[in-house]
């Protein structure tokens, strides 16, 4: 018996497209405001080289938790991808109100580069899931 296999929907890669970019953009929103929180918290010059760079660190050690548990594997990549999208967003959100000092954007901009992991990667294993070759 030949398996046969059906064609996405048509919607399925816009989409995932759009969410993808929605969701990744959290990485580059927060850069946005850093000049408005460079003012307000009178951070010094190099306090924005030092939130790009927690972003970055925060993705590398969310990349090694969610593959080290295999997270996108043991829940659904969905779900991960949803709640990791929505919590970014409310972390990347959160900047306009509980940030303080510069230590508080720090962790803000970390947790939110962290939850990236939930959404890039896992966002490619939805995409691999729906399009295999």
């Amino acid at each position: 018996m030949l398996h046969q296999t059906l064609a996405p929907p048509a919607r399925i890669l816009p989409t995932l497209v759009f969410s993808q970019f929605a969701g990744t953009s959290l990485w580059f929103a927060g850069n946005a405001v850093l000049p408005d929180l460079q003012a307000s918290l009178q951070l010094q010059e190099g306090a924005l080289a030092l939130l790009t760079s927690a972003v970055q660190l925060g993705f590398i050690a969310g990349t090694l938790v969610f593959a080290f548990l295999s997270l996108a594997d043991r829940v659904s990549p969905r779900l991960l991808f949803l709640l990791c999208a929505l919590l970014g967003a409310a972390a990347n959100a959160s900047l306009v109100f509980a940030a303080k000092d510069l230590y508080a954007v720090l962790l803000l901009r970390a947790l939110t580069g962290f939850l990236l992991a939930g959404i890039y990667p896992v966002g490619m294993k939805i995409a691999a899931s729906w399009y295999s070759t």
